[in-house]
């Protein structure tokens, strides 16, 4: 899978609260499951302070938050924390997100004809077009074909 090297969530003893990204993209054609990678990424500075200023705002509420929309792209550059933006952004969509304790999750399908080529990398952002990307994954090649559907669920966990 692609976390190696990458931070893995802390355990309930550690003193500081983190942002931790995990990532699932699943490849199905027809009825069929082609591929699927998992893996943990990075949480971007730009992504950080978007998210402290969000929660900072006395007039913020959960219908607020628009970081609901996931991106994929062709560029397998690592992750870096300076990263404001996919390398090659392949399309972008809606998600349907869903929060628990500590988990934030937002799931988005990319249906036949979206999306399709190389697909690398994956970034959770703000707005429909550029905006601001809270977290950015590299995982291994997938390539989606334009009958293809990829469903993708980016996970943040406080811990």
């Amino acid at each position: 899978m692609g976390n190696q090297g990458k931070d893995q969530p802390s355990g309930p003893s550690d003193p500081n609260v983190k942002l931790v990204g995990k990532w699932k993209s699943v490849l199905t054609r027809g009825e069929e499951t082609i591929t699927t990678r998992e893996g943990f990424n990075v949480i971007t500075t730009s992504g950080l302070h978007g998210l402290v200023a969000f929660l900072a705002s006395a007039a913020a509420s959960a219908t607020q938050n628009t970081y609901f929309y996931i991106a994929i792209g062709s560029d397998n550059t690592a992750e870096s924390a300076a990263q404001e933006a996919l390398g090659s952004e392949l399309a972008r969509h809606t998600g349907v997100a869903t929060g628990g304790t500590a988990l934030y999750t937002v799931v988005a399908t990319f249906a036949s004809g979206s999306g399709t080529g190389t697909i690398y990398e994956y970034g959770l952002l703000n707005s429909n077009a550029s905006g601001v990307m809270l977290s950015r994954d590299t995982e291994g090649l997938i390539t989606k074909g334009a009958n293809d559907t990829l469903t993708v669920t980016a996970q943040i966990t406080l811990t």
